[in-house]
């Protein structure tokens, strides 16, 4: 069961690409004792799409959730809000 709820929204924005795109995730407990994590992404103001991955516990889905962010930074992406939890990301501890 997550003891800490984790949440991450990024953003990347290039007005000469026309481009705005977001990209969202989250770490929840399902109905069946299991982690659940939510990536949702697509262009900023649409509703855009969403996949749930599930896990048996919360380290792998804290594990995939890193890995992401990681590759999404590398994108361009750039962290908007920073939760406690995930305060280091948005500090360059995470390439």
């Amino acid at each position: 069961m997550t003891v800490q709820p984790y949440r991450l929204y990024i953003e990347r924005i290039d007005p000469s690409k026309n481009m705005a795109r977001f990209y969202a995730l989250s770490i929840e407990p399902n109905l069946f004792g299991e982690t659940s994590l939510v990536r949702s992404w697509g262009r900023i103001g649409s509703r855009g799409q969403q996949k749930i991955h599930v896990f048996d516990n919360e380290a792998k889905a804290v594990d995939l959730l890193l890995t992401l962010l990681r590759k999404k930074r590398s994108r361009g992406y750039r962290i908007l809000n920073r939760h406690p939890r995930l305060a280091c990301l948005s500090e360059g501890r995470v390439s």
